[in-house]
């Protein structure tokens, strides 16, 4: 009997993460259709990751992240949008961990982390990968202006933490009451 719910149990983690990653690369391969669309699929990809983290933990999320940032570099269409995820789509699986840093520090964590990737990850695209369309936005940007963006990229990575304080908390919930 045992051996048939560790089965069952292993079953319904397979079947959700295998949801959850083809959502999330539908969405990011709807990102590269839709123009302007990059970061808001990518953030919106970032949220299928809840359930797994919320149902079977950070090292079950982070595998199912690990396949839809595979995916997405191999079937998406925009090549950015893959890599932003691939970049950043593992932070609501390391997100629970973060919860013990002291609230000030914890921030700066964060906006460090995101400025890292995001420095990373432009790098490569602009030296590495070269994608045209990016070299060329890039190209036309001035040191503050880039600034500013990293900024505002942080602005709005903080009110998308929020945002998925709040999301993960409403899926718990009614988790417990359905």
């Amino acid at each position: 009997m045992e051996q048939h719910d560790q089965s069952r149990h292993q079953s319904r983690k397979a079947a959700l993460c295998g949801m959850m990653a083809a959502l999330t690369v539908v969405i990011l391969c709807l990102g590269g259709m839709i123009p302007l669309a990059t970061f808001a699929c990518a953030m919106l990809a970032m949220l299928c990751l809840i359930p797994a983290v919320c149902e079977y933990g950070a090292g079950t999320a982070a595998l199912l992240y690990a396949a839809a940032s595979i995916l997405a570099l191999l079937l998406g269409p925009d090549k950015e949008l893959a890599l932003l995820y691939a970049f950043l789509g593992w932070y609501p699986a390391l997100r629970p961990r973060l919860g013990g840093i002291p609230r000030p520090v914890r921030w700066l964590v964060k906006c460090g982390l995101f400025s890292a990737a995001m420095a990373v990850m432009y790098a490569l695209i602009l030296r590495l990968f070269r994608l045209g369309a990016v070299v060329e936005e890039f190209a036309g940007y001035s040191t503050a202006m880039i600034l500013g963006l990293l900024v505002l990229g942080n602005v709005t990575f903080l009110a998308f933490d929020q945002a998925l304080a709040r999301l993960t908390a409403l899926y718990q919930k009614r988790r417990k009451t359905g």
